[in-house]
C-alpha cells in the first residue's frame, strides 16, 4: 500500500467535522485503512485519524505493542474504528502529555476522562463494543477528537504545559512526537 503525507496543524482540513463511513467492508475502505496502517507505522504512531490525511471521514485507527514512541505504555490492541461513539464511564480525568503526528516535535498536558467506552463498527461492518481505561482510553480519545475538528492544545489547560520536546524535557530521550 503506501505512505500518506499527514496534515499539520494549521491546515484548515483537520479542523472540518468528518462524515460516517457509509459502506463499510469495500475495497476502497479497506486500501484507505491499509495506507492509514502504514503510514502509522512508518511514524511509529500510537494511532491516526483518517482526516490527518485529509480523507473527512469518521475512521480511526490505533493500537500500540513494543513502540519506541512510547516505551511506557500498556499495549493497546490493533484496532479499526469506524463511525465512533464515545461514552465517559464516570467523571475521573487524568492528566497525561500527548505528541500527535500532525504536530511533530510538540507535547502537552492534556486531561482525559479516564475510563472510557467506545462503540462502533470494524472493517466488515462487526460491531465494536468495548470498556477501556488508562493509556488505551486516551489514544482513543485523541484520535477521535480529530473526527470533530479538534487538536490536542485545544484541550490543554494551561499553555505552560505546552511545547517542543527537547525544551519540555531538557536531556531526556524523548520521541519527537
Amino acid at each position: 500500500m503506501a505512505i500518506r503525507a499527514v496534515l499539520r496543524m494549521g491546515d484548515p482540513r483537520l479542523l472540518e467535522p468528518a462524515r460516517p463511513v457509509a459502506r463499510c467492508d469495500t475495497p476502497e475502505l479497506h486500501e484507505l485503512i491499509a495506507d492509514m496502517r502504514d503510514t502509522m507505522a512508518a511514524l511509529n504512531g500510537a494511532g491516526l485519524a483518517a482526516p490527518q490525511i485529509g480523507v473527512g471521514l469518521q475512521l480511526v485507527i490505533f493500537g500500540v505493542d513494543h513502540n519506541p514512541r512510547y516505551p511506557e505504555a500498556e499495549p493497546v490492541p490493533y484496532t479499526v474504528l469506524i463511525n465512533p461513539i464515545l461514552t465517559p464511564i464516570g467523571e475521573e480525568t487524568e492528566d497525561g502529555w500527548e505528541g500527535c503526528l500532525s504536530l511533530p516535535g510538540m507535547r502537552g498536558l492534556v486531561p482525559r476522562y479516564r475510563n472510557l467506552r467506545y462503540r462502533g463498527l470494524d472493517p466488515h461492518g462487526d460491531a465494536i463494543d468495548r470498556a477501556v481505561s488508562g493509556f488505551h482510553s486516551r489514544v482513543v480519545q485523541h484520535e477521535c477528537d480529530h473526527l470533530t475538528g479538534i487538536l490536542y492544545p485545544m484541550r490543554i489547560r494551561d499553555l505552560r504545559d505546552f511545547g517542543f520536546v527537547e525544551e519540555l524535557f531538557p536531556g531526556q530521550d524523548v520521541a519527537d512526537d
